[in-house]
């Protein structure tokens, strides 16, 4: 058996509690690594080009004050 599908029946064995508590766990886990990449790839000038439009659209007249 591979290392997934050992997590994935220990996973369905768990009480009620148990998994509540894993599944809490990996939602946190889960943003944190998103924020990380997030901010590993804006660091990187990965997400330039998102803000190069927003100001193109902003300077042709596009947006509106909020």
């Amino acid at each position: 058996m591979i290392q997934i599908e050992l997590l994935e029946q220990h996973i369905a064995e768990l009480d009620d509690a148990s998994f509540s508590k894993l599944r809490d766990w990996l939602i946190e886990f889960d943003q944190s690594r998103w924020d990380k990449k997030l901010k590993d790839d804006s660091n990187a000038g990965k997400l330039d080009f998102l803000i190069n439009a927003a100001l193109a659209e902003h300077e042709a007249g596009l947006t509106k004050d909020l």
